[in-house]
């Protein structure tokens, strides 16, 4: 299961995500991010609560970058342990703008 919290405000959007971004939860959000992506120009993405995502919901989350890259910036904040290991792992640690805050840089 998947809870969304999303602020939209001025060209700028904050999707806190929380529990599994997976084959079940990943084409909802895809979905929901299609009807605010216009006009956007700053996108993030809070990871804090998201405890697993898969590689559907990777392909989400890039599709998502792919647009940002045109119409603006997109970083991702508060990836725990797990899903930093699942970026590390496929290459996107390398791709997306990741920013943890007071979390140690694994990168």
């Amino acid at each position: 299961m998947l809870t969304t919290k999303k602020s939209i405000e001025n060209g700028t959007a904050v999707f806190a995500l929380e529990g599994s971004l997976d084959t079940f939860t990943a084409p909802v959000l895809e979905e929901e991010l299609k009807t605010v992506m216009d006009g956007l120009t700053d996108l993030t993405f809070d990871l804090a609560g998201l405890d697993y995502i898969s590689s559907m919901g990777l392909r989400v989350i890039l599709s998502t970058q792919k647009i940002m890259n045109k119409q603006g910036k997109m970083k991702v904040t508060n990836v725990c342990e797990t899903v930093m290991e699942i970026f590390e792992i496929t290459g996107f640690s390398d791709i997306l703008t990741i920013d943890n805050g007071n979390l140690p840089d694994r990168t």
